[in-house]
């Protein structure tokens, strides 16, 4: 795996991390290339600056995917619990490019509630196709998209206690199951 600062030191491959480093000479990134796949780690701050420079000028015009990392307990260590990874498409160039931010959590993950330090700007301005992937994110992991269009549970029901896809999340649940209002046929 190559590793290198996109704002020093040698260029990686993909044409579109020196576009970034031109564009964003003070901005801190980090960026990566594994098995032909560019990586450009950003700061949460800069976040939607970078993803509207890489829609309005580099044309990403796909937002593919939106997805959530839990990095507790991880091998090597990472420069946050939760990682936020947008998968982009340039169809015109036929590039795909993954931007990647992290966050960590300043208070207990083992309930809903809310952290001030899991916030991520939303994309949903940039590509609307990203409001149903952060909704999932959210959900699952229980990062929040700052300016978000309808920001509520997509996959279970709004006041379920948890984010069950974090890792300190019990595998069996917390007793969620056994309060399911179960609906047979004839009651129907």
């Amino acid at each position: 795996m190559s590793t290198a600062p996109a704002n020093s030191g040698p260029t990686l491959d993909h044409p579109t991390f020196a576009k970034v480093k031109a564009r964003f000479p003070g901005k801190k990134f980090r960026a990566t290339e594994f098995r032909g796949q560019a990586t450009l780690v950003v700061e949460p701050a800069d976040l939607h600056e970078v993803m509207a420079f890489l829609k309005n000028d580099c044309g990403y015009d796909f937002l593919s995917d939106v997805i959530g990392i839990d990095y507790l307990n991880y091998p090597t260590p990472q420069p946050g619990r939760f990682a936020v990874v947008y998968n982009l498409i340039a169809y015109a160039s036929d590039l795909r490019f993954f931007v990647k931010t992290y966050v960590s959590p300043s208070l207990p993950t083992d309930g809903i509630e809310e952290d001030p330090a899991l916030y991520v700007d939303s994309v949903c301005d940039l590509w609307a196709g990203a409001e149903w992937t952060e909704r999932e994110v959210f959900d699952m992991f229980g990062i929040r998209f700052k300016n978000h269009p309808d920001l509520r549970r997509i996959l279970t029901w709004e006041t379920y206690p948890a984010h069950p896809l974090r890792k300190d999340y019990p595998v069996r649940g917390r007793g969620e199951r056994e309060s399911y209002n179960i609906i047979d046929r004839t009651s129907a």
